[in-house]
């Protein structure tokens, strides 16, 4: 086991961990908000947007996160949406915004059957309560079910960010600079093929088990709360 490369490469793997953690930022904040409308739509009385939301969950589901990327990178310039060509820690804008946009609408689905079955799983007392005080029924599901369902769901929650977090690797696909793509770099620049992997793969556990133990942390908080 060589580790020598490590006083010279070890910016490849901190900035890598940067990208890695901004990508999997806007993916967990874009992916929350896209499930809960899609998980919303889904229960939803009008059945032209209960069966867009079927359909839309199916289908992402049911597709490699891989042919997503492949399909956002190389579809959205055919379609005529082109981003500003903006250096970001290695990597050009539009391939972070074609990651951030795969991978939030891939994490949406998961997130949108995550809320659904939050959502079923509060009492139906609660609705019709809030709609005997007056509230609308868009009013309640913000302000009584919603939070509710939160508090239900945020261990099924803390899973999809963990995975979020190491599934992002697979954005390197497309150039984009993230932990698995400096490895590759520093593999190719030292010539050693396993020892690279098991930085990163320390690095990965390092977020992960740091995330983990913040969305415990936020889990006993809420139950306290109760």
């Amino acid at each position: 086991m060589d580790f020598s490369f490590l006083p010279k490469y070890y910016m490849f793997f901190i900035d890598g961990a940067k990208v890695t953690l901004i990508l999997s930022a806007f993916t967990v904040v874009l992916g929350v908000i896209l499930g809960i409308f899609i998980a919303l739509m889904r229960i939803s009385k009008i059945w032209p947007l209960r069966l867009f939301a079927t359909s839309y969950i199916e289908f992402i589901r049911g597709t490699p996160m891989l042919v997503q990327v492949f399909l956002f990178y190389y579809g959205l310039p055919k379609i005529g949406i082109h981003f500003p060509e903006v250096p970001y820690f290695g990597s050009s804008f539009p391939d972070m915004m074609a990651a951030v946009i795969a991978l939030s609408i891939n994490s949406s689905a998961y997130v949108a059957e995550t809320f659904r079955a939050g959502i079923q799983a509060i009492d139906r007392g609660q609705m019709e309560a809030a709609r005997s005080l007056g509230m609308s029924h868009a009013m309640a599901m913000r302000h009584i079910i919603l939070p509710q369902a939160l508090r239900n769901v945020l261990p099924a929650l803390g899973n999809e960010f963990v995975i979020i977090i190491k599934d992002s690797s697979i954005v390197s696909v497309i150039g984009i600079g993230e932990l698995m793509y400096s490895a590759d770099t520093v593999k190719g620049n030292t010539f050693l093929p396993f020892e690279p992997l098991i930085v990163v793969a320390f690095i990965y556990f390092i977020m992960t088990f740091t995330l983990s133990k913040l969305l415990g942390i936020a889990e006993r908080r809420m139950k306290t709360s109760d």
